[in-house]
């Protein structure tokens, strides 16, 4: 789904009169209810979870084909062994999809931190600048502030913080091979 129109359709259900909302009162749970993307406390982990909603399907997807690959005699010689299914899942299921967490892993922290869209959709770094992320403030600095020095600065700051979690990760993944 575009991020944009996903970024579109949350903020809708989060509104005040939203989905949530009128699901919260239909429950007996109306007191709960709020603008969740202009509230402090609520609108970074709302965003945060338009993010995770996105991924999932890919997550999904990867970590079911990961497993799909899997053979399935070693789960048999795990089990005459006595493994229950914490050790199958331990000592099978994670070696077996390791690769493909190692690229979920990087598509994720490469996504949260150049995240653009959905932010700027759903509160365009407010309330405040409670979900003002790299990607907005580099915005802001080369469009509405008309600084692109500094905001071409902040992007490689950005680049290299990428590169400084990815790359750890990706070194881990063939040490481990």
């Amino acid at each position: 789904m575009p991020l944009v129109a996903a970024g579109i359709a949350w903020s809708w259900m989060y509104a005040q009169t939203g989905t949530i909302n009128q699901i919260l009162h239909a429950v007996g749970l109306g007191f709960l209810s709020r603008s969740w993307l202009a509230d402090f406390g609520t609108a970074l982990p709302a965003v945060g979870l338009i993010g995770s909603w996105v991924l999932t399907g890919l997550c999904t997807v990867l970590l079911l084909t990961g497993m799909g690959k899997i053979d399935p005699s070693l789960y048999e010689a795990a089990r005459i062994d006595g493994a229950g299914w914490f050790r199958l899942f331990g000592s099978v299921t994670l070696p077996g999809v390791r690769q493909e967490i190692v690229v979920l892993v990087t598509i994720t922290v490469i996504s949260a931190l150049s995240s653009f869209d959905i932010i700027y959709t759903t509160t365009k770094g407010g309330p405040g600048t409670t979900t003002l992320v790299p990607g907005i403030s580099i915005f802001r600095l080369a469009f509405v502030q008309g600084q692109v020095g500094l905001a071409s600065a902040l992007g490689v700051v950005l680049l290299i913080l990428v590169l400084a979690v990815v790359l750890p990760v990706q070194r881990f993944s063939r040490e481990a091979d």
